[in-house]
């Protein structure tokens, strides 16, 4: 099993909006139920506020590297990629479980 992790802050040069942050947040949530190959899918904001944190989390679970691939590649996936690269920053940390 692979544990694919990823944190998104908003950009420091994009101002905040809360509706368009909103929709994207929604949409990552719902990404979980719409792609055969993930097995575990969570997405949270961050409660929080300190100078290291990032805004949201995005948690998910899939049995292989090629699941990985699978859901990284999903039209679905690439076009919520699309939409988050103008606001969100993110990094990424993909390990076996």
């Amino acid at each position: 099993m692979i544990r694919h992790v990823v944190l998104f802050r908003r950009k420091t040069d994009v101002e905040k909006d809360p509706a368009r942050e909103g929709a994207l947040a929604e949409r990552m949530a719902a990404l979980g139920a719409q792609i055969p190959a993930i097995r575990h899918w969570r997405v949270a904001a961050n409660e929080l506020v300190r100078p290291i944190s990032w805004d949201y989390v995005l948690e998910s679970e899939v049995e292989s590297a090629a699941a990985l691939d699978e859901y990284r590649f999903h039209p679905l996936h690439q076009a919520l990629v699309a939409d988050l690269k103008p606001y969100f920053d993110w990094a990424a940390v993909d390990y076996t479980v």
